[in-house]
This record gives structure tokens, sequence and C-alpha cells, in this order.
């Protein structure tokens, strides 16, 4: 035995050891050019790691009993569009390629972390004696798709395959919300580009000397892919041409141009296989092939707008750390690094922490890097795991280093790799999240008014031209942090964020039903977006108003659509009930639909799934379901069905009249959605909770007279005859002081939260002084002993 072959007489039967690893892949101009599915990639790079064992090839797909599959970008969203088709059981199709029929099949998680993730976890899991041999794969055909979507001979990438699957899902929770999608973070770069230049300010550099960095960072990556035959796009760049904005190198989001962007349209593929030591020995492995796992660790880092410092990832530099120390090691022992590379920032985050200076002489890719290699969907590192496994096995007893990213610095996942034999360790990332999950967080204001100082920044750049600023803050009233976007046209903030430090300057902030919105100064805001005006107009799209003396009656006017409202018709609603509520000569409004099938059925779910700009009213749907300070009643008056979002609408109304049809639900649950709009919220107090919860959860249908038994609406009345029937409660209500009751209401919603019951009577209101030295308070009184009706003066 030699110094360079490992002693592995003593090795623990059960300790995981990768074995083989394959690479595949095609470009669309290979004169070979296959039009290959992303199953057939997978599959083409499983048969080059079975190969890669130098065993028997069927014997070693016979001994596979779990096979790991990541997710491809047309699995990774919701709706996203698969235009050849795809699979639905991805793992099973890859497997029944190449001869291997697992026990268990996984479809994991979303995220550039799952190929190094799944490499720990199926390691664990041989490691318990709980498997013998596991396949992990991942590969995308997205350069084929594109190029074929549309053409008449396009191939059908559809697939049927039963079989067990274990899909854990998109694993998207806490890494994308709809309120930081309605501000523009819908796409990688303009996320990224936040924390990049929160780097770039935390560092004081210009942003010429940033940009060169950058360049001089990813300049030695497209050296190594001009080498790599499954490089995407194997060009040779220098550091200032990858960041000197040209027609081809266009500006994506400040400060990315696109040379120093992942590259998406890729046709590649990458799988590893992982065993125990008596299975490798068993099937003949050559033990020269074997690479053991020495280090590995897989963390979280806090949600976006919970991060302390937008400059910074600490859990991905933990990650590596704790990797190095399960492995005995320090960072000046490894030989090979490949750190996930999808935009800069992602390299020298985990290079900072590191202490890894950019001209590393080791090189920080083996492969060259995401923008260059290709760094489509989620499994890049799997390419760098087997070209790292490939180094180890050439250089036997170094150490290298695989660094593993998923979502905007979200998920780290680390391996640290070598031919020296070695036990399974375990590592602590659960005690490492857990410290991690307690670090202190700003607080939010998802709803921001005021001057605030600018903590980060990026502007987006559209194809036409077009740019949009994104911009999260600190308001300096409370130093709560936001999101906002520049408003259309607003040139003024565009010429601050794009020139010298805007980070540290003072902004104006307001917010809106279609969210935040950052400009210069108050000045410029109310120009830009001009407040509105709380008077009625005399005529509306969506709904319709009658003025009857001191009540108003709306009507949403939709019958066609069940009365269901779109952002527009929410939009309106707002309008009217800000006019009803200023308006002193208003005391009762009304709220029904058009027809008579129906109040209004909510959400309008069509419009909602035809991709078209969703928001609503800073006050809720309707107007109503988020509004503060209803001081005046306001009246449903239910003629036909309450459903999902009609049912929040009639909750939070005053009072309501049901005719005898109506029939209400928070279906919610029956569309995949749930009654956000104040429904969990105000069904649960308004009749008993056990009923309550099972209207929720299963979508149930209350009747009219069931709902006046449970106390949900005040009166039934014939059918077709429920705006009358409003009509005579507001009736009611217009005989007393509009003076009391407002006063009425006020102290009922100040002592609502109030559990004591003395205490809530005791409660110090300014509404009942001020009524005590009401105009109408002396009024009523004075009528009441002069036998005369009172004439109310509202005030």
């Amino acid at each position: 035995m030699t110094s360079e072959t490992p002693d592995l007489s003593g090795q623990d039967p059960n300790t995981p050891v990768v074995v083989g690893v394959g690479q595949s892949s095609e470009r669309l101009d290979d004169p070979g050019y296959r039009r290959m599915s992303a199953v057939e990639l997978a599959a083409a790079a499983a048969r080059e790691a079975l190969a890669d064992t130098g065993a028997d090839t069927a014997t070693v797909a016979s001994a596979i009993d779990m096979v790991a599959g990541v997710r491809q970008f047309e699995i990774s969203t919701p709706g996203a569009p698969a235009p050849l088709g795809k699979s639905d059981n991805y793992p099973r199709s890859v497997a029944r390629r190449i001869g291997a029929d697992p026990a268990r099949a996984i479809l994991e998680v979303v995220g550039g972390q799952s190929p190094q993730h799944l490499l720990n976890e199926m390691a664990a899991t041989i490691a318990r004696g709980e498997a013998q041999a596991a396949l992990i794969f991942g590969s995308e055909a997205i350069s084929t798709t594109q190029a074929l979507a549309k053409a008449e001979d396009r191939p059908d990438f559809t697939e049927h395959v039963g079989g067990q699957l274990e899909d854990r899902g998109w694993g998207l929770e806490g890494l994308m919300s709809l309120h930081q999608a309605s501000h523009g973070l819908t796409d990688a770069p303009s996320q990224y580009a936040l924390f990049e230049n929160a780097r770039r300010a935390r560092l004081g550099q210009s942003r010429e000397e940033y940009a060169a960095g950058m360049g001089a960072l990813f300049a030695p990556f497209t050296e190594v892919a001009a080498k790599n035959p499954h490089a995407s796009a194997p060009v040779r760049r220098s550091a200032e041409e990858l960041v000197t904005v040209t027609e081809k190198n266009r500006m994506i989001a400040d400060p990315y141009p696109r040379y120093v962007v992942a590259r998406d349209k890729v046709n590649q593929g990458a799988a590893v296989l992982v065993m125990s030591v008596s299975t490798a020995r068993r099937l003949g492995v050559p033990e020269e092939r074997w690479v053991f796992l020495h280090g590995h660790a897989d963390l979280r880092e806090r949600d976006l707008m919970e991060r302390a410092d937008l400059s910074r990832s600490p859990a991905a530099v933990m990650a590596a750390e704790h990797a190095l120390e399960v492995a005995g090691i320090g960072v000046g022992e490894l030989a090979t690094i490949d750190l996930y590379s999808c935009f800069p920032i992602a390299v020298s985050n985990v290079a900072d922490g590191l202490g890894l200076k950019a001209d590393d002489p080791r090189g920080l890719t083996l492969t060259g890097g995401l923008p260059f290699f290709g760094g489509a969907g989620n499994n890049y590192s799997m390419h760098a795991i087997a070209e790292t496994v490939q180094r180890a096995r050439t250089a036997p007893g170094t150490f290298g280093l695989v660094g593993a990213n998923g979502g905007s610095l979200s998920k780290y996942s680390v391996g640290v790799y070598s031919t020296t034999p070695t036990a399974w360790r375990p590592d602590r990332s659960a005690a490492l999240q857990a410290e991690i999950d307690s670090w202190d967080a700003p607080e939010e204001a998802r709803r921001a008014d005021g001057w605030a100082t600018i903590e980060t920044y990026t502007i987006k750049y559209g194809r036409d031209g077009s740019r949009t600023g994104v911009v999260i803050g600190r308001l300096e009233a409370d130093d709560r942090r936001f999101i906002a976007l520049t408003h259309q046209g607003d040139e003024d903030m565009l010429d601050l964020l794009s020139a010298g430090e805007p980070i540290g300057r003072r902004g104006y902030v307001r917010s809106f039903g279609f969210g935040n919105r950052v400009t210069t100064d108050e000045q410029r805001m109310d120009a830009l977006l001009p407040r509105r005006e709380p008077v009625l107009r005399d005529d509306y799209e969506f709904v319709t108003v009658r003025r009857d003396g001191h009540l108003l009656e709306v009507t949403i006017n939709r019958p066609e659509a069940r009365n269901s409202l779109t952002p527009q018709a929410n939009d309106e609603l707002d309008e009217v009930f800000d006019a009803y509520f200023a308006d002193p000569d208003l005391w009762v409004a009304i709220l029904t639909g058009a027809g008579d099938k129906s109040f209004s059925a909510g959400n309008d779910l069509k419009y909602s799934a035809s991709g078209k700009p969703m928001w609503v009213p800073k006050n809720g749907f309707a107007g109503l379901t988020s509004r503060r300070n209803m001081t005046k009643p306001v009246i449903a008056a239910v003629n036909g069905y309450a459903m999902g979002g009609g049912c929040e609408i009639a909750l939070a109304c005053h009072l309501t009249v049901a005719d005898e049809t109506a029939k209400f639900a928070l279906s919610e649950v029956k569309v995949g959605l749930a009654a956000g709009a104040g429904g969990l919220v105000r069904l649960p107090r308004a009749i008993p909770r056990k009923i309550a919860t099972e209207m929720i959860l299963t979508g149930r249908q209350v009747t009219a007279d069931e709902a006046l038994g449970l106390g949900l609406v005040n009166r039934v009345v014939p059918a077709g005859t429920a705006l009358e029937g409003a009509r005579a409660l507001a009736a009611e209500i217009l005989e007393g002081s509009p003076t009391s009751v407002r006063a009425s209401l006020q102290v009922m919603a100040e002592t609502e939260g109030i559990a004591d019951t003395v205490d809530a009577v005791d409660h110090p209101s300014s509404a009942l002084d001020n009524l005590m030295v009401s105009q109408d308070a002396i009024e009523g009184m004075t009528a009441f002993a002069q036998k005369r009706r009172p004439q109310w003066k509202n005030r």
C-alpha cells in the first residue's frame, strides 16, 4: 500500500461515499444536437455517473434504492409554463431510463442549495443504515424549450409515470411574498442588486470602483468556463468587458449588466451517486473511485426584510465555517473551491467571511460559474460537486469545498470532499439554525408613510428603456423598515438613485392600496400622486350611488360577474366610502349588489388568474374590510349570495339585512385561498367559535334564517326586498341623533378589546365627553321636554 492509497480496512460499513459523478450537455448549434428533454439530459448524466463507478452499470443501477431529483424551472413556481410538456414524476422518469427501480423517489424543494443539501441528506440516511445507494440528479432544457416552443415539429416531453413520489412541494415559504412581488421583487437580479448596493455602500466604494471589483471577481470565471466542454458560454472576457454597458451587455438591475448575471439558457444535466462502503465493496466499485464527505452543513438566512444587515448573509458564512469545522480543516487547507455564483455578491459574501480574495490562486470556481458555465434553475451545484469529486480523485488526500446557494442569499448548503477515508460526522446545523432564528429583526412597515432614509436600492431596466426604482428604507419616525417603488415617470427620484451615493439620503414615502411609493419629498409626492378629494362623483364604472337626504345607497354594479370585485371596482368603492365618511350631511350608508342573484362573490377570480396587476385599497375589500374609524353606520343589504370576500364585506358592515334567499359562506378554502380580508377574525367574534371554525374550514353555506339565528344578520326579509329592508332599518337609525350614533360606534370600537366588563364601562372616551356638550344633546333633551320631534344639528 502506497502513501497515496487510503487504508479502508477499518471503515464502518455504513459510511457514505461518493462513487460516481456524471454530466451531460448540448448546445443548439452542436453538430449532433439531439433536442433532449430535461429527463433525457438527467438520464444521460446518470448513465455517466454509473459508468464512473468502474463497476457493472446494470448491477449498480439495480442496487439504487433512493433517487432524488432537483426541480427544473418549469416545476419551481406556481403556474410556470412547460411549452413542450413535462414528466409528472421526474425522478422515476429518470430512474426508469437507467434500469433502476428504487423504493423511494424524492422531488426536492426549490433552491440552488438542493444538490448539496440532497447529498448531505442522502449521505446521512445511508450512514444511519436506512438506505444503501442513492442517485441524485437534476437538469434543465431551457435552451431547447425556448427555441422549439413554437416550432411546427416541436417535440412532446410529456410523460406519465406511476409509482411512489415524495413531492416536497415548492418550498417557497419565506422566499417570496405578495407584498414583495407587488413592489417589483419578482426576479432574482433585483433582489441580489439590493444586497450588492448595500455592500458597496458598506465598503465605501464608488460605483466605478465597485463595478471594477465585480469584473475582477468574474474575469477568472470566464477563463475556467472557456475550457469547460459543458459550459453554455465558453468565452473569455476581461474584467472591463464584463462590466462595460453595451447594447449586448445591457443593464438588467443596477449594478448588474447582463454578463454578470446567471445564465438561464442552457441544456445541462448532472448526477451524483452515493452509497455505503459495504455496498460499494459488494458491487466491486474500485476504492480509488471513492470520495468521502468530510464536512457538511445546511443553514437558512432570515427572510429578506428580517435581516439586520442587507449587505451580508452571515448564515452562508456560518454554513461554510461549520462544514470546515466538521471536516477538521481550515480554509488554507482547501485545494479546490466552488462558490455558487449567480451574482457577484453570492461569491463575495462567502469569500469575505472566509478571508478569500478574488485573485486566490486556487480560484473560486471549478465549472466557470453560473453566468458563464450556466446557472439555470436549481441544479448548478450538482456540476460543481461532479467537478470537485473528479479533482479530488486526481489529487488524492486534498480537500475541495462546494458552497450551494438558494433563494436570495437565503439557503446555503456546503460540502467538503476528499479521498481521505473518514467516518461519518454529524453536523450541528440545527443548533446553529436556532441561533440564527433568534437574531433580532427590524420591524417592517407594510404601509409606510413619511420621511425616510434609504437603506439600499436598485433600478430595474426594461428592454424598452423603461426604468423602475426599488428602495428599501427606514422610516425616520420609528425606524421601521419598508420597501417601496418609484412612481412611473418620476425622473427626479430615478436621478437620485442613479448617481452618487443614494444610501443614507432622505426620501419621502407614502402608502397606497397598490403599494408604497417613494420620491424625493412630500411636495413631489403630491404632484405625482395627488391626494384624492373625498367627494362623490356623478358616475362610476363599477358602482352606482344614490343619495336620498342623509342616506347614501351604494350598489356594486357587476351582476354579470356576481358582483365580484376587481382592483378597479374596489378602488371605486373605497373612493365612495371615503366620501361618505367625510360628508357631514350623510349619516347612514347602505351597500348592496345589483340584481337578485348575488350581493358579492368577493374577489374576481377570473381577473386574478389573468395575470393582471392585483391590489386592494388600504381600506380593504369594498373600501371597508380594513377601514379604521368607521364612525358612521354602514348597512349591508344582502340579496342572494355573499360568498368569500362578499361575506367578509358584510361582516365588516355594522348591520346586515338579508332577504330570505341569501346565503353566506367563507368559501376561500374551496379555491385554495383563505379569508384573509377579515373573515378569519370577524366571523369567530360574530358567532359561536365552533360554528365559525366549521364555516371557515369547510366553506359551508349558511342560509338567511340560520344566519339570523346565529346573530350573523339583523333581519331577514322576503326575497327581493333586501334593499327595502335596509332602508327601513336606516330610517330607524336616522330618527336618532347622528352625533349620538357616531359616539356610540366610537365607544364600542374603543372598548372592543377590553376583556373586563367594568374596565370597559369605565373606559374614558372623548366621544362621550364631546357628546355631552354637543348641540344634538341639548336639542334632544329640549325636544323631549317640549314633546316634539328633535331637529338634529349633527354637531
